[in-house]
């Protein structure tokens, strides 16, 4: 079972902002969130982890006894030249090419196809049947869209579904090990 947390509530999540790359600590209910999920994830004989700082810390609130492995295809979406803008701020036509295009790329930054790429590739690793068989229940934390692309790859959807789907923080998505591939079996379940 592949067992998807994106991490705890961030400093900038509580400012709704685009929130990428930017290194910024977990807020005490992010804390909390994380906290929570222990219970769902308690299985995972596997901890992978994005390398930024708020994914680490959830990963190391979970308590979990596996040493943590870190994976930089995880990161989160670079928002280039829109890192730290409010959604708000950005012109409608912005968004509307952002939604339509997946291989828009703002200056500086990288595209859904680039994170979808990414993540593909950390997912068909991890469900190779060596991955599977040696990984068991495997808890990957990260952020909002690289969830939102591994749930895309599960599905066999293109990489702008991810358009169609909210996520919280301090939620966990499953994806189980099907004979036929991928199987989502949970999406942004939040205790």
């Amino acid at each position: 079972m592949l067992l998807l947390v994106r991490h705890g509530e961030a400093t900038a999540n509580v400012r709704g902002v685009l929130l990428g790359r930017t290194d910024v600590p977990l807020t005490e209910r992010g804390r909390a969130q994380a906290e929570a999920l222990r219970p769902y994830v308690a299985s995972a004989a596997t901890v992978v982890t994005s390398p930024l700082a708020r994914a680490v810390a959830t990963a190391e609130a979970l308590g979990l006894a596996a040493p943590l492995e870190l994976d930089a295809r995880w990161i989160e979406l670079d928002y280039g030249e829109h890192e730290g803008a409010a959604p708000g701020d950005l012109p409608e036509d912005l968004w509307r090419r952002w939604q339509a295009d997946a291989a828009y790329r703002p200056a500086g930054g990288e595209s859904l196809e680039d994170v979808g790429a990414r993540v593909r590739s950390a997912c068909e690793e991890l469900f190779a049947p060596a991955g599977a068989a040696r990984h068991g229940d495997v808890v990957v934390v990260s952020h909002v869209s690289p969830i939102k692309a591994a749930v895309a790859w599960a599905l066999g959807a293109a990489d702008t579904v991810a358009w169609r789907m909210h996520l919280s923080t301090g939620s966990l998505t499953t994806v189980g090990w099907g004979r036929g591939g991928a199987l989502l079996q949970a999406f942004n379940v939040v205790p």
